[in-house]
Formats: structure tokens, sequence, C-alpha cells
């Protein structure tokens, strides 16, 4: 699908040739110019969403469209675009780095869509000039590596773009675990880790905090669904259930957020993981504030964890407690004196440091006669206090940063290669393929004190700080770093939490229980209930003579054979033996009547004995009575056999001995 855009694209811009004495082609639209630029010895290329949004318009088809409209100022983006011209200047004026060479930069917006950040590449790579000629083919690209996007989707496309001429794209902000593919995207790095490990650290949070019962909202992109699709795979492995999946995006109708609300609140699970990007985010909290939702743990992701915006927007009170890895922040010092310095005087005839101006002092530099206050050139953004001059929070920005290092670094280690080989042929000259090879082999330490090195799919080391949103004097929410994860330490302490200083859901300091079903206590066992996720499940008693001594246990097991289970049926204990005891008075009757019996028999026997030729006595056979009566004296006597404590002998006896007597008789 995105080779396919990508073809369609370039027939549009440069599908139309005409044939002359030489060979010429024109672009059949507007030519994509650099928002910022200042091109020196070699020029890295930027893209970032200067603007939020694109100003749709309905195309009649009938003549040629014109220039694409972007609207709504990005402060933050603006921000990360400053902090490149920073990291640029700083690399120009060192005297390690890159002695003799200049770095310049063409920073293109690609207004939150992926069109336009296609065309921005597309630029990048090929220049801005109305007119190519034959000799055109072979100029190397404008640039020697590009910065961007922050957002995952915008990057596959770029991604996909340049990757085949081998031009490295360094993102600060894009985190899709589907951008580490090298053969789809050969010339691909971040600064930023990846979504897997992000979706891991979320699934051992969770089950950390006993959390097996979590609903899940993610944005409808390439972010969200590689994200969530990781995560999912994560939870499973941990024994983490999903009673809810549901995607959003912000150009969502109404009713179909308001559907995704009501889902939450039929929902059983107290536990939402956000796992959405920042600009989807905001038109969905508003209806939650607006629904009044509350009582939810929710759990971001790094796009929006750390986002002063909505953590000071006190409508959003309903966030307290709210838990989530971002990545560390870090400090740039001089950042925030240059910022401070950007004026619309710098470039007289820039329009985005004009509309820069009127954004955050809220005038106008035209006097349009609308009521608007005319700014007068002369207010300071030292007396500012936003998202802009904001420097407490640089984890995304000081990305930036190390992109820009990573890439000079390369270039260094690549131009001194050169300078101390003794043939130089214009090959060894700097290009973006070398560029590509060296950026691969890059180790360096950024002065945050962060080591930056890439892997073998383009990711660095994933280390995230885990943030609570905790209630601060002014109703707004402020960061508290209670945790870390850090992928290079061994898996037993992988993660690390600092429970006690934890605020949960509406300001509580007690962890919130979210689970299908509560756990089977010893003594029973789990039984899964039908066309239920398996965490969700009736606690069944085990069965007589079988314990469980676990909580949760799957499975009774039996007791020995000397052993019976208790009454809770959490222990087996060892038999009680009870026996007919001659000291009872049961036993004692038995006992004289098995006398009474033996000595009434052993008379009679006597008596026939005594009598033995007597005609009465031949006549019943004697040698048969005798055997009987011996049987039956026998018989009387095995009686005594059943009654004391049994012994081994004992119990071989009475059996023997019974089945032996009464055959006799």
């Amino acid at each position: 699908m995105a080779k396919r855009t990508v073809s369609l694209l370039l027939l549009l811009l440069y599908g139309a040739c005409v044939t002359t004495a030489a060979q010429v082609c024109r672009m059949l639209s507007h030519p994509v110019l650099p928002l910022l630029s200042d091109e020196r010895d070699i020029n890295i290329g930027a893209v970032f969403s200067l603007h939020r949004n694109v100003l749709l318009n309905i195309h009649p088809f009938s003549s040629e469209p014109e220039p694409t409209n972007c609207i709504s100022l990005n402060l933050r983006e603006f921000k990360f675009a400053q902090t490149l011209i920073f990291a640029i200047e700083e690399i120009n004026n060192s005297t390690q780095l890159l002695p003799g060479v200049t770095l310049g930069y063409k920073i293109y917006d690609a207004c939150g869509s992926v069109s336009q950040t296609v065309l921005s590449s597309m630029a990048l790579m090929n220049g801005y000039e109305e007119t190519l000629h034959d000799e055109s083919c072979s100029k190397p690209p404008f640039v020697h590596a590009i910065v961007g996007e922050s957002s995952s989707s915008p990057t596959i496309g770029m991604a996909s773009l340049v990757g085949p001429f081998s031009i490295p794209v360094v993102s600060h902000f894009a985190t899709c675990a589907c951008l580490s593919d090298r053969k789809r995207f050969p010339s691909f790095f971040r600064t930023i880790p990846s979504d897997y490990y992000q979706s891991k650290a979320l699934a051992q949070l969770v089950k950390h905090f006993g959390w097996t019962w979590v609903g899940t909202v993610r944005s409808r992109n390439d972010y969200g669904n590689n994200g969530i699709a990781a995560f999912e795979k994560m939870a499973e492995q941990e024994g983490i259930c999903i009673e809810y999946s549901e995607a959003i995006i912000r150009t969502d109708p109404q009713e179909q957020l308001l559907k995704t609300l009501e889902v939450i609140k039929k929902a059983t699970a107290r536990v939402v993981l956000a796992f959405i990007s920042f600009g989807d985010f905001v038109p969905f909290l508003k209806l939650i504030a607006q629904e009044n939702i509350t009582g939810l743990q929710w759990v971001g992701s790094e796009s929006w964890i750390t986002s002063r915006i909505i953590a000071e927007t006190k409508e959003y009170s309903f966030l307290t407690g709210t838990v989530g890895f971002a990545v560390a922040n870090a400090k740039l010092d001089g950042l925030r004196e240059f910022l401070v310095t950007v004026h619309p005087d710098q470039e007289p005839k820039n329009e985005l440091l004009k509309e820069f101006w009127e954004t955050v002092f809220q005038c106008s530099l035209r006097n349009t006669g609308s009521g608007t206050r005319v700014c007068t050139g002369s207010e300071h953004l030292t007396e500012l206090q936003n998202e802009y001059t904001d420097v407490s929070e640089l984890r995304i920005a000081s990305k930036v940063y190390t992109a820009v290092y990573a890439i000079a670094h390369a270039l260094h280690n690549l131009i001194n290669d050169v300078k101390s080989a003794t043939n130089i042929s214009k090959g060894d000259l700097p290009t973006p393929l070398k560029v590509l090879e060296y950026i691969k082999d890059v180790s360096f330490t950024v002065k945050t004190g962060e080591n930056l090195f890439f892997d073998a799919s383009g990711d660095p080391v994933a280390k995230y700080d885990l943030v609570n949103w905790q209630p601060a004097e002014d109703g707004s929410l402020q960061f508290k770093l209670v945790g870390v994860y850090d992928s290079s330490l061994p898996s037993e302490t992988l993660l690390q939490v600092d429970q006690e200083n934890m605020v949960w859901a509406e300001n509580s300091r007690q962890v919130p229980v979210s689970v299908c079903s509560e756990s089977c206590p010893p003594g029973t066992r789990k039984a899964v209930q039908k066309r239920r996720p398996v965490c969700c499940y009736d606690c069944i008693p085990c069965a007589d003579g079988e314990i469980s001594n676990e909580t949760d246990s799957s499975d009774c097991f039996p007791c020995d054979l000397e052993y019976w289970s208790n009454e809770n049926k959490d222990t087996c204990v060892l038999k009680i033996i009870e026996f007919l005891s001659y000291t009872e008075i049961m036993g004692i009757v038995l006992s004289i009547c098995s006398f009474i019996g033996l000595l009434l028999t052993s008379m009679i026997s006597f008596v026939f004995y005594l009598h033995k030729e007597t005609p009465i006595v031949r006549a019943n056979n004697s040698e048969l009575s005798f055997l009987l009566l011996f049987s039956l004296t026998l018989c009387f006597l095995c009686s005594l056999t059943f009654i004391g404590r049994p012994t081994e002998w004992s119990c071989m006896l009475r059996h023997t001995a019974f089945g032996i007597t009464f055959s006799l008789t």
C-alpha cells in the first residue's frame, strides 16, 4: 500500500516531461518549501508536524489544486525544530566535533499528515526546483540524513520512501515496533526505545500490582495498533486478561467516542490502559470530563504521560493517580536561553516565525482591524511560561538533540576516515550511503549523560522512568518519579517501583483492585467459567481427602494413605485411629458373649467326647460334629481379634481368621 502511494505521488509530481532539444521535466504541482532552512557545507533534513492539522479543501478536478494549508501551530513540535537548530549551532561552534565543517538544515512541516510527510521527504531528496534536467538525476540528495517524524504512521511512510535510496532517517519519537524491521526499513534509526520494550514494561507493571482484568483503548493507527498488539501478547504470558479493546482516532464523530465511553462504563475492569497518541487522546478526555467518569485507574503510554497540557487542565483531575512509562528526563544547558531568542525580526519574510509570535502572545503582526491586539515586537518570550518555554520536561526534545548528534558523530567519523586515506576518490566523499554505514557503528555520550548506540535493528537501549500523576497545591497534577525500567538489567531487576510514595485513582493510597474473579483461597481450586477468559473462574472446594495449600490453585491434590484432609481442606493430617476397647461397655459385653459362647461350645464338646460311643453320637457323625464344634470355638475366639488397638499383625489375623473359621462352619 505504501509503495503504491509513493508511486502515485511520484507520478503526480514529476510526470510531466516535455521532449525538446534537451530532456526537461516540470513539476505538475507547486514545490514544497522548507519552513526553516539554513544551507551549509553538509545539510540535515527534518520533518516535524509544526501544525496539528491540514485544512481540507474540496477539489473540483477542473483546475490545478491549491497548495495544502496547515492550521493550528503545534508549540511542542516548534520546540523540537528549535532544539534541532540549537544542536546544529552547538556543533558548528564546537572545535571537537566536525572541525572545519558546518552543518545546515532544512525543516519541513508534515502537518500531522502522512501524505504531507511523504511530500516533504521527496523534497528533501530531490530539492524544490520547478524544472529538472538530465543532470538533476546525477546530483546527490539535498540532505545526508533526515530527523523525524514524531508519529509512527508518517515515519513509516517516510522511511519506506527514502529507504531504497539509503538516506538515514533518525526519529526522536516514532516508537512503533514495526519500524525495527530491517527488511522494510533498512535506513531507519531512532533515539527513543521501541514500543516492544514499552509494551513489555507495561505488562510487567500491570502484573506487579496484581491487575489481571484490564481494558485497553488505543489509537487507530500504527502506533496504537502495534503497541496494543505487543501488550496483549506480553499480557497473555503474564496471565493478564483483556476485558475490552477499543480504538479511537481524533477524526471520529462524537457518537463513536460515546460508544467507546459506554463500553468503559459498563465494564467491570477498573484499570484502563490508554495506548493513545496525544492528539487522539485530548478529544476523548473532553468527553470523559463531560460524562463525569471517575474512579478508574489510568495507565498511560509515553505519548501523553508527560503532557503538561493535560496535567495542568483542572477538568482532567480524574486522571489523578495515573501511572505510565516515559523516556528518561534530561537537562540541556543553554536551550532555554536559545528558545527565548527566537524573534520574527530574525527572518522578516518567514511566515512561520510570525505565526509563532502571534500564537504565543495572542496578537497580530498585521493591523487587520478585527479587534485583535496588534503585536509591538517588543514582547519578551522570557516572560512566558508555556509548553514552548518550559524546559523542565525535555524527555522528547532531548531525543531530537541526540538524533542530531548521532548524525554529526557519523559524519565526523566518516570525514576523519576519508582524510586519513591516501587516495581520495569521488566515491569516498560523504554521501548518504556512507553516512548510513557509519551511523550504524556510532557510540558516544551526550552531554545529558546518555550513552547512545544502536543495535542491529536501529534501536537504542530501552530505559524508562515510571511516572505517577499526583495532585499539586494549585489543583493541577504534577509528575512524580516512582520507579525505573531498564532493559539492560537482569530480568529480576528490570522493574523497580517505589510503591510507598505512589498515589492512586481518586487520590487513594490503596492499590486499586481490578480482577474478574476474587482469588481462590487455600482449600479450593479454580474452575474456569464457560465462554469467559481464563481470569474469570469459580472457586470449588476440594473433595474429602484432597487439599490445596496455595492461593488460586488450579487443582486439588490427594493426601497420603495415612493422612486425611483437615476441615479447611488446606492441610493433610494424620488419620484418627478409632477402635473397640476392652474397657468400653460394648467391648466388655462382646467379650463376655464371646467367652460364654466359647464356654458352651467347649462344654458340649466335652459331653460329646464322654458319650462318643453312644448310638446317638455315632448316628450324628461324631467326626463332623467335633469339626463343627471346633469351628464354632474358633468363631467365638475370632471376635476377640476385633477388640483392642489394631496393629499390622492383628489386622492381618482378623481378616484371615474370620474367613477361615466361617468357611469351616
